[in-house]
């Protein structure tokens, strides 16, 4: 990795898009949060000066020091990404040294940990042959897998992660010209990894950002089209295929044909599920236009942008929903801000307002105001009329400019920077972030120094301070090149061990013969329970009678008249396999185990799938 030791240093300048309104509180909150929260993150990743994450390996982010209720001392794929790309952004924007940290060296080790963690075989498989592992969405703190019952896999890290790796290689080039031979040995065989998994797995079904429905999310299928933009852009620099990248037509599609309820004028978070309890309501959309942002990008950008209509159609929707369901908001009306929640029917901790979503809810909205000010218009449909009218009454359908233009611009300022005096509010004077605010009291709750609540604290005042990433090619041909025809297409990828080797991944030699065995259960279940299978291979635990089962098996196949669940497993070849299924009642919180063992001979390696089909019967049934 000393390859890598290139200054990153001040390449990037304040943008002048944005026009801070005077309020010298606010803005004292700001500067002083913000300079407490970059320390504080570094102080959730492993291998830094004044750590508090004793035993987190170099550059692996720790959620939170919370070991207790909740135990948060993980690192999570998904907000690992989230911070690097935060902290990439740091880098750009000037800030070299944090103390004694360089930010420099926190994302070399990053690198190296990520090499690491993808040949790391887990739950959701391994590496090596068909990149199942790489969807796993947490570890030990070591770079050990974790083998707990979770909502797994999650398909929004690989791509996350490979967005951050490719901004690392942007700042590299600006600041290096002529650093294509050290960007195309250390960077691109871990980005191509990830760009295999997200061309491959695209469109299957898997775990949304909060972890708790299974099917196909907005902000993952988001995330998923602008990876393989960035991997086809940079491909090209490096000389270099990027064949997965050829499915970012066939993802846009689905993203603008899926996720649009008409009626209530609003994007959809999830869809493809078995979740009837939610009106699917939910801040995950705003989260999805942030990540999709970019400032070169026009309103009517095929990727959502912050300015599109049906970006600030849903920031109303999903807003009013929270007006009246927490006390402290006390049903206040817009256009005052409210604090924010995930979704109106959360119950974790009994469902409260979060920092990351009220801090999600202004910069989305510095976002847009940027993009309507470097456009030099603005255009009220009928989507978007009632966002408006909420801050400017006099707003009509029609475009804006000049004078106009300002005024409502000005009403908007002003509504976010409320968002952002909500969590003024609610931080306690040391600075500290937690995960959430109780909804009653105020009183910070549930995990305590969330790392993404202060990465999502810097990302806001970057913004508003007119601090913006660099372009990752939302106005390019292939970021809005969508197919006529949605079609669930896929890339076959080949996926390697020795690739990641300059980053630090692990030498392991030539791996065994694997074959992919496809364990298929016709079984209907009410809604609230879940289908886990078990046995003696690592993957299903290891164990027939385990303390909690690990490998739940998905339900993107399930149809009225075929309630399949799957679980796709690839094993050393031949072998025999002891497993049984297990029942779960989540409400109940019981697993009831099938009372037989099924036994399946592994065949040979021949490229050909074995599929087991099984109908489970379970006690008292």
């Amino acid at each position: 990795m000393k390859a890598l030791a290139l200054s990153l240093v001040g390449i990037a300048a304040a943008s002048p898009f944005l026009r801070v309104r005077q309020n010298n509180d606010l803005e004292s909150f700001i500067e002083r949060q913000r300079n407490l929260s970059l320390p504080a993150v570094l102080r959730n990743i492993g291998g830094l000066n004044d750590s508090d994450v004793d035993g987190a390996n170099p550059g692996i982010v720790v959620a939170s020091p919370s070991t207790v209720n909740p135990n948060y001392f993980y690192t999570w794929t998904r907000d690992s990404a989230l911070t690097y790309l935060m902290i990439t952004d740091e880098l750009l924007f000037g800030t070299e040294r944090v103390g004694n940290n360089s930010l420099q060296v926190v994302i070399e080790d990053y690198t190296t940990a990520q090499a690491i963690l993808q040949t790391v075989t887990n739950p959701s498989g391994s590496l090596w042959p068909a990149g199942a592992g790489l969807g796993e969405p947490k570890f030990y703190t070591n770079k050990t897998r974790f083998n707990g019952a979770w909502g797994r896999p999650q398909n929004d890290g690989p791509a996350l992660r490979a967005s951050a790796f490719i901004e690392a290689t942007d700042a590299i080039f600006v600041r290096a010209p002529n650093a294509s031979e050290i960007v195309a040995n250390v960077y691109w065989p871990i980005i191509l990894n990830d760009l295999n998994y997200v061309g491959q797995y695209w469109n299957t079904s898997s775990y949304d950002l909060w972890e708790e429905v299974n099917g196909n999310s907005f902000f993952t299928t988001t995330a998923q089209h602008r990876a393989l933009v960035q991997g086809s852009i940079l491909a090209e620099k490096l000389n270099q295929t990027c064949e997965p990248c050829q499915q970012a037509p066939e993802i846009l599609c689905f993203l603008q044909n899926n996720f649009w309820n008409e009626t209530g004028n609003y994007l959809l978070a999830n869809i493809n599920t078995n979740q009837v309890t939610r009106s699917e309501v939910n801040i995950d959309p705003i989260l999805a236009a942030m990540h999709a942002f970019d400032i070169n990008a026009t309103c009517d950008a095929a990727a959502l942008q912050p300015c599109n209509s049906r970006t600030l159609a849903t920031h109303k929707v999903v807003i009013d929903s929270f007006r009246n369901l927490y006390p402290i908001n006390e049903n206040a009306t817009a256009p005052t801000a409210v604090a924010v929640g995930r979704y109106p029917e959360d119950t974790y901790y009994t469902g409260n307002p979060w920092y990351i979503t009220t801090l999600a809810a202004a910069e989305v909205l510095y976002d847009a105001i940027a993009q309507f000010r470097k456009n030099e218009t603005l255009t009220v449909d009928e989507t978007s009329l009632d966002f408006f009218t909420d801050l400017y009454p006099n707003a009509t359908v029609g475009s804006y400019d000049g004078d106009d233009l300002e005024n409502i611009l000005d009403a908007v300022m002003e509504y976010a920077d409320g968002f952002v005096e909500v969590v003024q509010k609610y931080t306690p004077e040391n600075g500290t972030l937690n995960e959430q605010i109780n909804k009653t009291t105020g009183e910070p709750t549930s995990a305590i120094a969330l790392t993404w609540s202060f990465a999502a604290f810097i990302t806001m005042a970057e913004r508003r301070d007119g601090q913006f990433p660099p372009s990752w090619g939302a106005s390019s041909e292939l970021a809005n090149n969508s197919t006529e025809t949605c079609a669930a297409s896929s890339y076959n990828a080949t996926y390697s061990y020795q690739v990641a080797a300059a980053a630090g991944a692990p030498q392991v030699g030539t791996p065994r013969c694997m074959k992919e065995v496809l364990f298929v259960a016709n079984y209907s279940s009410a809604f609230g329970n879940n289908l886990y299978i078990v046995g003696n291979n690592t993957l299903f635990g290891g164990d027939l009678m385990p303390e909690l089962p690990i490998q739940v098996m998905r339900t993107g196949n399930k149809t009225e008249t075929e309630p399949l669940s799957i679980v796709p497993a690839w094993v050393i070849s031949p072998q025999t396999i002891e497993y049984r299924y297990v029942l779960q009642n989540e409400t109940a919180g019981t697993y009831t185990f099938e009372n037989k063992t099924m036994i399946v001979e592994v065949g040979p390696c021949d490229g050909e799938i074995q599929r087991v089909d099984d109908s489970p019967a379970f006690p008292g049934q």
